[in-house]
């Protein structure tokens, strides 16, 4: 990138300094910074609500190749804390694009850093794990960096579910995008399906819609007992950022769900939550899943899947009760990666089978969802 640009400095909470070019909004932010390997889909990650709190390293050197546009979005803003990224390429291209990245990232005030050795940040991560950052731009502080990195503390304990939810219940009718056509609209439903948004991806609502589910998407707080006055069939846990275990309020509204045997499908954060809903315990990981090309196997035929990942914390399999079987295993570090109880209609899977960017190789839990609903229903 050739183009003459503020600077910029990322500084982490071990005191390593990386000195880059501005992309985005002057001023500074902090938070957890993670690296990401996917190759595609930077406005779905920057725009996906768990990566609040988070500064995201995309892996991939050429970023902002085809630039942004409205129906990439996964959700209605920016919820990463901050973007880095080795090269912006000097021309973006595509026919659906609307604005440049760096438009995007300074029209949404999102500080963002180009310009430096990512490798070399991501083996420092790797190694040494996810930890704190601070990316300045425009006036750079080194001193004043690492002080900010080093206030940010760690993201264990952090309830930021509530945070990012909707503040009030609403309707989702927009189904999947197809080539020349857009988003289309539900018009008819076999399924009320309330889905609780802990951070929940547009992406997500689509595919549930797609398959003719009527969904009440709720905000992350609300009791069980509002959900089961609207006489749900099923009920959907999204995925959100943060610490699984304080989130007390979904955990208890999950376990009334359960006792009353209701068909549950969760993902990622709600697999969590599902996990310490059954009795069983998460923690935090070193570096986390973030992720579109991570092997996962189906324990229950054998396959291995392609999927995307984006989660720090994990369910604990020791901690599982005897209740809980697991069905998916990561073969990249062998931690779960899907559960479900033999003897409740519940399930869950910690990736994102709708991807939003990613393959779809684990679409078809979505279709287990509905066939769980079918069986119930009877």
């Amino acid at each position: 990138m050739s183009q003459q640009r503020p600077q910029a400095l990322l500084a982490l909470a071990d005191g390593t300094l990386f000195y880059g070019s501005s992309i985005g909004a002057a001023g500074h932010t902090v938070g957890e910074v993670v690296f990401n390997t996917a190759l595609t889909g930077y406005q779905e990650i920057l725009t996906d609500p768990s990566y609040c709190r988070q500064i995201v390293t995309l892996t991939y050197p050429h970023i902002g190749n085809v630039g942004v546009n409205r129906e990439d979005a996964e959700s209605n803003g920016v919820f990463a804390a901050g973007l880095i990224i080795r090269d912006l390429p000097l021309r973006a291209s595509n026919f659906r694009m609307e604005e440049t990245l760096d438009a995007y990232l300074e029209r949404t005030g999102t500080v963002a850093i180009a310009d430096i050795d990512t490798r070399k940040l991501t083996r420092i991560l790797r190694e040494k794990g996810a930890q704190p950052g601070c990316i300045m731009a425009g006036e750079i502080d080194p001193v004043k960096a690492v002080e900010l990195a080093r206030s940010f503390g760690s993201m264990a304990g952090q309830d930021l579910a509530k945070v990012v939810s909707c503040k009030q219940p609403f309707a989702w009718t927009m189904r999947e995008w197809q080539l020349g056509m857009g988003h289309a609209t539900q018009t008819d439903s076999r399924f009320h399906v309330v889905a609780y948004d802990f951070g929940v991806k547009h992406n997500i609502l689509r595919m549930l819609a797609e398959r003719g589910c009527k969904l009440t998407v709720v905000p992350a707080q609300t009791p069980a007992e509002e959900v089961l006055k609207l006489n749900p069939d099923g009920v959907f846990l999204s995925n959100g950022p943060g610490d699984p275990e304080p989130c007390d309020y979904a955990i208890a509204a999950i376990k009334v769900f359960l006792d009353k045997k209701l068909p549950v499908f969760g993902i990622c954060l709600g697999h969590q939550l599902l996990a310490l809903a059954a009795g069983g315990k998460t923690s935090k990981m070193k570096f986390g899943h973030h992720g579109a090309n991570h092997p996962v196997q189906d324990l229950d035929d054998r396959r291995v899947l392609i999927t995307s990942q984006n989660h720090g914390f994990q369910a604990d399999e020791t901690s599982l009760p005897a209740n809980v079987r697991v069905t998916h295993r990561s073969l990249f570090d062998g931690t779960v990666q899907g559960i479900a109880l033999t003897d409740r209609p519940a399930f869950s899977f910690q990736g994102h089978p709708e991807a939003s960017p990613g393959p779809h190789d684990v679409a078809y839990l979505f279709d287990r969802f509905i066939t769980a609903m079918e069986q119930h229903g009877r």
